[in-house]
């Protein structure tokens, strides 16, 4: 679609634009839109990382419920895979 597109509606669309938001705003939108960008492909790579450690360490075993999980952890900020660290859980007890 956007290869039928004459250049004069090329312009006429960049010109409703700067009109509809102004000259002013539309830096201040590009590097918002930038930021964005930027922790969402942090955020990408560092699921991926967590997946590949999930995937490679072994899954540690509940003694009570016989179930295996897997390791958790938090992170302090989106993006910080640096100062991932482990959550310690506290055990589950049942009472009869």
């Amino acid at each position: 679609m956007i290869g039928n597109l004459k250049p004069l509606e090329i312009v006429l669309i960049i010109a409703v634009i700067l009109l509809l938001f102004g000259a002013k705003k539309l830096p201040e939108m590009a590097r918002s839109l930038g930021k964005s960008a930027r922790i969402l492909k942090s955020e990408a790579k560092a699921m991926k990382k967590d997946d590949e450690a999930t995937t490679a360490s072994k899954p540690t075993a509940d003694p009570q419920s016989g179930e295996q999980t897997a390791p958790r952890t938090i992170q302090a900020a989106p993006g910080d895979v640096s100062t991932a660290r482990p959550v310690n859980e506290p055990n589950r007890t049942t009472q009869s």
